[in-house]
């Protein structure tokens, strides 16, 4: 299969095949003069209404219409269709898939077209650096030194570079997380670095740092010591609440393996223990990938078999009600069989009602919707396995357009 275009020259070229069929104008056949008058839409629409009927196509088909004339460009491209384009219907979240283990390069799956496009992300150099999404934005951070932090909008190409966050330079793991406000569209950004102390293996130090766009400055909101758990890389934003994995280093019980933690950002106090905030996982499990979604704390992972808790027997979906999990879903055994039966196996992100899940070792890419609560395989990937040991991975955003870092 070839590969897609860059999903932008897509849509323009979909264009120029298809532009003696455009409908854009209306055939009125006269038989009494044997004449044909032709009536633009331009003419009949106010720019008000065609505006409104523009802002509830997807983001591909609203770069088609740019397309079409100079007026429909200027409506497409002007700041008032931009706001009322962030009021209409969600655009459902596309994920973007990185189809090799040492390059930046991708494709990103747009499910409500079912098509893949070509996207080249700024500034990202590889595939295993940190990458968090929020409304439209995605936040990415170099996975050597840690230090360099971009924001940037996939869509409309626009980024910018953060500061150095505080704080130790070279951790031992770090978590990332963005969240945007739809309302004022102004960010927080989160890290949670982890280190362990010198000659002592249970004991690791942990200090949470968080940058506000407003302001432009970073904080150091917090620093303590956990004893007989670490840190991890997996964190997400959730109504107001910092969520962070911890793993165990051998303190617990065998099904104490891991574990969350919360961090109220709106408080940011430096007083009492993290872990009076503990909230244990439902089961043993592997792979515990966290998301947001529509300010709901969703956790997909590995089910562990109870004699050997690092292979796992499929992979569940729970929604979190206080401090207690809610399972929502399990995928079938038929499709859970793709995915293999070993520990840190597939790559899971979702935003909106939409979860992605997919298998390190393929491109192929598992939607959950969690309205429907139905099960489907994505479109296939424009990328072939080019050798055995080639490793896939990826994540999910939302395409906006009026969005900007």
């Amino acid at each position: 299969m070839e590969p897609e275009a860059s999903w932008i020259d897509h849509c323009h070229d979909d264009i120029a095949k298809t532009g003696g069929n455009f409908d854009s104008f209306s055939e009125i056949s006269d038989d009494s003069n044997k004449e044909t008058a032709v009536i633009s839409v331009d003419l009949i629409l106010p720019d008000d209404l065609l505006e409104r009927i523009l802002s509830y196509l997807p983001v591909a088909s609203i770069f088609r219409a740019g397309s079409v004339c100079k007026r429909w460009n200027e409506i497409v491209t002007s700041d008032r269709f931009l706001w009322h384009f962030s009021d209409m219907l969600s655009q459902k979240p596309w994920y973007f898939m990185f189809t090799g283990s040492d390059e930046p390069i991708g494709y990103a799956c747009d499910p409500i077209l079912r098509k893949w496009y070509s996207i080249e992300i700024p500034e990202i150099r590889s595939s295993n650096w940190f990458v968090s999404s929020s409304c439209g934005l995605i936040c990415f951070m170099d996975n050597d030194s840690r230090s360099e932090l971009y924001v940037c909008n996939p869509i409309t190409k626009k980024w910018r570079q953060l500061e150095e966050p505080p704080g130790l330079k070279f951790a031992d793991y770090s978590a990332l997380a963005i969240s945007v406000s739809r309302i004022s569209r102004c960010y927080s950004v989160a890290i949670v670095k982890s280190k362990q102390v010198p000659g002592n293996f249970f004991q690791w130090d942990l200090s949470i740092h968080i940058y506000d766009s407003g302001t432009m400055i970073w904080a150091i909101s917090l620093n303590e010591v956990l004893t007989g758990w670490r840190g991890g890389d997996e964190s997400v934003i959730c109504d107001g609440l910092l969520y962070f994995m911890i793993y165990s280093t051998g303190c617990g019980t065998q099904e104490d393996r891991h574990g969350l933690l919360t961090y109220d950002l709106s408080g940011r106090s430096s007083h009492g223990s993290l872990m009076k905030t503990f909230i244990p996982v439902p089961c043993p499990i592997t792979c515990g990938r966290l998301m947001n979604l529509k300010e709901k704390l969703v956790m997909v992972g590995g089910i562990g078999k109870p004699d050997r808790h690092d292979i796992i027997k499929g992979i569940g979906i729970w929604v979190l009600k206080g401090r207690v999990w809610q399972e929502i879903a399990r995928m079938p055994h038929k499709l859970f069989q793709g995915f293999g039966e070993f520990d840190d196996v597939f790559a899971s992100r979702g935003t909106d009602d939409l979860i992605y899940i997919q298998s390190y070792g393929a491109p192929s890419l598992l939607v959950f919707d969690m309205n429907q609560k139905q099960w489907k395989w994505s479109p296939k990937c424009p990328v072939t396995k080019r050798f055995p040991l080639q490793l896939f991975t990826g994540f999910c955003f939302e395409p906006r357009l009026e969005i900007a870092p």
